[in-house]
């Protein structure tokens, strides 16, 4: 990283914002926070009401989130936000791991992995435990996101970090209906200790860490279980 990028690192770049990336914000909003569940319905014309935004942007933010894996589009049956189960966060979990380990190994042997390199990384754990404080689950999925493309970012591998882009908003939903299944407070102590220990250098450690964090920590949780639950507690609203 040059060191101009190192001083830019510090600062979050602000980007124009037109009605399609807010109906795709409202979208992946409302599915981490558990307002939307795997397998509704997303009717165009009623999401579209709900923003106070024309069907225009809101049909195009369905067509950029289908191309994504977001949502599905299935004849008779209409849009739906992407079933999750069980094997489908597995299979997301197989897929994050190869990158992360790749990035993470990469930026401790470019030596990415102390001092100003770290401000993305610590502004995104901060993030969380303010997130978390809040109870704001859709925040503290954002914040899971930030830190982990900060991870691939600090790789210097433009190719495994589109690569993790073009998952991450499924990764911001996952995140955010993990913090259904344990404490938000929990979440940001994974962080702080993978923070610790990618700091630390220590590869063989990173890697068993970030196993830890992804593999086993998700392997542990009941996807469609949370869902099923989320549901239940959603019809008696």
């Amino acid at each position: 990283m040059r060191p101009a990028d190192a001083a830019n690192a510090e600062w979050q770049r602000l980007q124009p914002q037109t009605l399609v990336d807010l109906a795709i914000e409202a979208i992946i909003a409302g599915a981490a926070a558990g307002r939307i569940l795997p397998g509704d319905r997303i009717v165009e014309a009623e999401l579209a009401r709900k923003l106070g935004v024309s069907r225009v942007p809101v049909r195009e933010a369905l067509r950029l989130l289908e191309s994504q894996g977001v949502v599905v589009n299935e004849p008779y049956k209409g849009i739906r936000l992407r079933p999750v189960t069980n094997e489908r966060v597995s299979d997301l979990i197989e897929a994050r791991i190869a990158l992360e380990a790749s990035a993470t190994a990469r930026a401790v042997a470019a030596g990415r992995n102390r001092g100003g390199h770290l401000d993305l990384l610590r502004n995104a754990v901060d993030e969380m435990e303010l997130m978390a404080a809040r109870k704001d689950a859709y925040g503290v999925a954002v914040a899971d996101t930030k830190f982990h493309r900060a991870l691939c970012l600090l790789g210097g591998n433009s190719v495994t970090l589109d690569l993790w882009e073009t998952l991450a908003r499924q990764f911001t939903i996952i995140f955010g209906l993990a913090t259904f299944g344990k404490p938000m407070l929990g979440v940001v102590e994974e962080h702080q200790e993978l923070l610790a220990i990618f700091e630390a250098g220590n590869i063989a450690a990173i890697g068993a860490t970030l196993d830890d964090h992804i593999t086993v920590m998700n392997h542990a949780m009941d996807y469609e279980a949370i869902i099923a639950r989320r549901r239940a507690e959603r019809e008696k609203q």
